[in-house]
């Protein structure tokens, strides 16, 4: 086998030696390289990986599961999954997509495992606090019970109509509308044609809008 050089190919116009170099002085595809080093990645290369992109995660992640009180955990699980395999990341430069992916690909896998009915809450049902009962009717400029349940409602329907949506559709419409990527940057991503993409997201919108119209007539 060859020698190679370690210089990472950096954007800079100084090279830096990604193996020497300490983490936070990389660029973002430098600091992958490092982290695709030996059989796992180097400790301070990947702290400094999940500094720079855990907001990225924890956004993604509150779009698709806003009243999820696991998000936290659901986040962890997705470093995991990076931390066992970057190595097998063939484009190092598109790691944002691939991370993007595995969080919704992880969210999707809960997303099944959960039941889709909910029990419902009688609004007639006084609320226990840590001080006491309150009933639903206290005087509040906040959202109403009632508004604030057909908001989680309707968000957890559309999360429910996107996970029911075919792979290639799901995939597409969350680049688009949840990580607000550009048609160029999925097309990228997802290896189709341009046009491929405006054909998916368009049937994506309209097949949710077909699942969710009904929802929100009766909520009318």
């Amino acid at each position: 086998m060859s020698n190679f050089s370690l210089t990472a190919w950096s954007t800079s116009d100084v090279a830096v030696d990604f193996l020497a170099a300490p983490p936070e002085q990389l660029s973002n595809l430098d600091l992958v390289l490092r982290c695709q080093q030996g059989g796992r990645p180097e400790r301070g290369a990947f702290a400094e990986l999940l500094r720079r992109f855990q907001s990225h995660v924890d956004k993604l992640l509150y779009h698709l599961a806003a009243d999820w009180s696991d998000r936290a955990d659901l986040a962890q699980e997705v470093w995991i999954r990076v931390y066992r395999n970057i190595h097998k990341l063939k484009e190092p430069a598109k790691f944002k997509g691939w991370l993007g992916r595995i969080t919704t690909n992880l969210f999707y896998d809960e997303l099944r495992k959960r039941k889709r009915v909910r029990k419902m809450i009688s609004l007639d049902a006084p609320r226990t606090l840590s001080d006491g009962e309150v009933d639903w009717d206290v005087p509040s400029d906040e959202p109403s019970p009632v508004d604030d349940m057909m908001t989680r409602e309707f968000y957890a329907q559309l999360q429910v109509a996107i996970a029911d949506l075919p792979e290639a559709f799901r995939t597409t419409i969350v680049l688009r509308e949840i990580q607000g990527l550009a048609y160029e940057e999925i097309a990228e991503i997802t290896g189709v044609s341009l046009g491929t993409v405006k054909s998916r997201i368009a049937r994506a919108r309209q097949r949710l809008q077909g699942e969710l119209t009904p929802y929100l007539d009766g909520q009318a």
